[in-house]
């Protein structure tokens, strides 16, 4: 702690400046105006209380060791920061732009104060290091005879693969799609992740040792008991990818689509790809069911892609703009934050719930459902197309929070749709068929505290194992899962191990 009054000195904080929405909207590059090391950085950096009992590193599962690298930021000791970064952290130019910053809601200067820039010092760090090349390939000293199948490239996969290519193993990753990064690659909009970071990343872990097999889907390219006998451990880091679906009236018109169906389409495009299912929101009436950060990249999308107009629908109300008094520091506070995609366009209605799905038949009868609602349009054999979509207005009553309002039910055009409700658990048919493991409650592989399935050898990590959660999660269970695989390979391990597989976050925000 360089100035133990500097968050005294410098009160107020500085966020990164986006480019204007009338330009940045005509591309899909960063929404940033600025990134790395600016004028102000270091003064920020000053304002770290250093506290004795830094609640920062208790707010990140990785463990992040926040004071320390904080203070070298402010020094500008850039190679020493990066080296302290990189300790715990295998992608910080991820968790430094995607992560929702749970160590910032954990700062104690952000008790009376906004807390310290905390994300932006870290993706300030790493920035800083691929342009000053401290970035290397760490290979490991010796190879053991040891080979590890990791299946998912997401970041649990990748970072678990990391870890265990560095101690030592021949470590092989299995990807279905055609490019490494998971949901980092065609779940999250090129100009929110520019995908030249995971390019970089995958080629200093394979400068390092780590084996990559793109389009090849574990289950059918190859079995999953194949898998097994191939190899002396299985990693299975295929993430959450079964969504929640919505079963109102209607759901099988056209024009409906979950939101991992369209995102993907919109960044192969981006980079010249064919699409597979072949979504745009062009010239169309665009509504996104589910308000979180996927349908926020939605949004973002929508109007990019030249959507006529957009509106995001919340059955939750609108977040409160200070912490709420059941959201106690040093807990995450979900707070009413607009994301760089809400500040182009599109509405946001909170309070609605949908009651079904109209269609293209003008004068189709109406329908009664079980809650004595009526339905209206054309919602039954599926050979139409999406028109509209009714909602209804919800407040708290004697039926709960969501109770449904009379007088409130409203169409909103609609000629695309798009479901963003969250995910369910992985999809583990042929796992379940090849390679039967125990699943929990939940539908998620199910492990012990050290990461292991109910098949010996045999691992889990990420969503895959712990339902949908943030990258930064992630990052921890590949972390932790690669000291227990090398733990069962050899005996011991060196390999840190930031969280155990039961552990659960203080307060997890919405993805």
């Amino acid at each position: 702690m360089g100035d133990p009054r500097g968050f005294l000195k410098v009160r107020s904080r500085r966020e990164l400046a986006e480019r204007p929405v009338e330009e940045r909207i005509k591309d899909w590059l960063d929404v940033h105006a600025e990134s790395g090391l600016r004028d102000w950085t270091q003064e920020q950096a000053a304002r770290c209380m250093d506290c004795g009992t830094p609640f920062c590193m208790s707010g990140c599962p990785l463990g992040n060791i926040i004071p320390e690298w904080n203070d070298l930021v402010r020094q500008g000791q850039w190679e020493d920061a990066y080296h302290r970064l990189s300790m715990t952290n295998n992608f910080p130019e991820v968790t430094g732009r995607i992560c929702p910053a749970l160590c910032e809601s954990a700062c104690v200067l952000g008790i009376h104060q906004p807390p310290t820039m905390i994300k932006n010092d870290e993706v300030t760090i790493i920035d800083q290091a691929w342009d000053l090349e401290y970035v290397k390939p760490l290979p490991p000293e010796r190879l053991s005879d040891q080979t590890v199948a990791v299946v998912g490239s997401g970041p649990a996969g990748l970072a678990c693969a990391q870890q265990l290519t560095r101690a030592g193993h021949t470590v092989v990753v299995f990807e279905r799609d055609d490019e490494v990064g998971g949901l980092m690659r065609y779940g999250i909009p090129n100009f929110k992740l520019e995908k030249g970071l995971l390019d970089r990343r995958v080629k200093q872990m394979e400068a390092e040792g780590t084996r990559f097999r793109t389009n090849t889907e574990i289950g059918k390219d190859l079995g999953w008991d194949d898998l097994r006998s191939q190899f002396d451990a299985v990693v299975v880091a295929i993430g959450s990818t079964v969504p929640r679906d919505m079963s109102i009236p209607g759901r099988d018109l056209d024009g409906i689509h979950f939101a991992m169906e369209f995102l993907p389409d919109a960044t192969r495009r981006v980079f010249g790809k064919q699409p597979i299912h072949d979504i745009t929101a062009k010239d169309k009436h665009v509504v996104i069911i589910g308000g979180g950060d996927t349908g926020s990249d939605c949004l973002g999308t929508s109007i990019r892609q030249g959507a006529k107009d957009v509106t995001v629908l919340q059955i939750m109300p609108q977040e409160p703009t200070k912490r709420p008094d059941n959201q106690p520091w040093p807990t995450f506070a979900r707070l009413y934050q607009k994301t760089s995609s809400m500040e182009e366009g599109g509405e946001y209605v909170y309070n609605t719930d949908s009651v079904n799905f109209v269609g293209s038949e003008e004068d189709a009868p109406k329908i009664t459902v079980s809650d004595n609602t009526q339905t209206e349009g054309f919602v039954s054999d599926g050979n139409g197309h999406v028109t509209g979509l009714k909602v209804v207005s919800v407040a708290p009553g004697k039926d709960g929070p969501f109770t449904r309002q009379p007088g409130t039910e409203r169409v909103i055009p609609a000629d695309l749709v798009l479901i963003s409700v969250g995910f369910l658990h992985p999809d583990t048919e042929t796992l379940q068929a090849q390679l039967p493991v125990d699943l929990d409650g939940r539908g998620n592989v199910a492990r012990d505290d050290a990461f292991q399935t109910s098949q010996d050898g045999v691992f889990s990590c990420g969503d895959a194992g712990r339902g949908q959660s943030l990258v930064v999660w992630a990052i921890a269970e590949g972390r932790s899962c690669a000291a227990a695989v090398d733990r069962y390979l050899t005996g011991c391990t060196e390999l840190p191990a930031p969280i155990v597989a039961s552990e659960r976050p203080m307060a997890l925000p919405r993805r």
